[in-house]
């Protein structure tokens, strides 16, 4: 049984064993491909969300309502990406074997895989949808095949044509977005078609998969971030997708690449931290049964 976080994320302070949703971080950005720094934001957000309240106005609800357990970080390996995913797989099959929701704070998009390497293991027909600038769906990056520039090509690998469902997509090279056109469902720039996605998944009940890289924020409202690309959506586009998408059968989810250092004013971890209070809530409203 895991061992409860000395400095938890407001609010998420249940036992293990009567947890629902238990939080781990993994503090890894040795692929960052621009600025690094995403290995601190776990424990940014951490810190830092005191600053908040627990209660949600958006969704007229409470996290001292729910029963969230925070585990802390991960101590990783930063010379090996493969030890590092190896470690995050291990830790969300324990979560999942032992009927909780895990819910990965990054540190890179890289440590996405790791999570979905497990959940893919438990649900193999699980669907993948996927907020973020980037396509992510490169073979490798400068010869890396485990690069966060990558990791959605590997988790292709893992899923198949067709289950992998992207959002808000700016950012590629070409082959990236001729590969998407043939083998991934993209809809780049926003939100387009994300609540007729949300009804089929919802009435197909499949297994889902939500990984949210935060610069699909613009980065007029999110700088601290290893790769800024303008033209993003705003705070509350995000939070009503969340909102929308949370109605699916979410068996696994992770919120990363905040890389709190970059943006001095702290004002980027803050919308991390109120993005992550928003997700847990919507998450905890519409749990699935594990």
């Amino acid at each position: 049984m895991l061992g409860r976080n000395i400095e938890t994320f407001i609010g998420c302070d249940s036992e293990y064993r009567t947890a629902d949703i238990v939080l781990y971080g993994a503090p890894f950005d040795s692929t960052t491909s621009f600025r690094p720094g995403a290995r601190f934001g776990p424990a940014a957000m951490r810190h830092e969300s005191f600053g908040l309240e627990t209660y949600s106005p958006y969704q007229d609800a409470d996290l001292t309502d729910c029963e969230v357990f925070d585990s802390g970080d991960m101590e990783l390996c930063f010379g090996s990406s493969e030890a590092a995913l190896v470690d995050i797989e291990s830790r969300a099959a324990e979560i999942l074997r032992d009927g909780k929701f895990p819910l990965l704070l990054g540190g890179e998009h890289l440590v996405t895989l790791g999570a979905v390497r497990a959940v893919v293991r438990r649900y193999p027909e699980l669907h993948i949808v996927h907020f973020d600038a980037h396509a992510d769906l490169r073979d490798d990056y400068l010869g890396a095949k485990l690069s966060h520039a990558c990791v959605l090509r590997r988790c292709h690998e893992l899923v198949g044509d067709g289950r992998i469902h992207q959002f808000c997509i700016r950012s590629g090279d070409r082959e990236e977005f001729r590969f998407a056109a043939v083998h991934t469902d993209m809809h780049p720039f926003n939100f387009d078609g994300l609540t007729q996605l949300a009804e089929w998944l919802c009435s197909t009940k499949v297994p889902v998969y939500l990984t949210i890289d935060l610069d699909c924020l613009d980065p007029s409202c999110f700088p601290g971030t290893g790769t800024p690309e303008a033209g993003g959506v705003t705070f509350n586009q995000l939070l009503e997708a969340i909102r929308t998408v949370a109605k699916a059968n979410i068996v696994g989810a992770d919120l990363n690449e905040l890389a709190p250092m970059l943006d001095a004013s702290g004002a980027s971890t803050a919308t991390a931290c109120k993005v992550l209070r928003e997700l847990i809530l919507a998450l905890e409203s519409h749990r699935p049964c594990l």
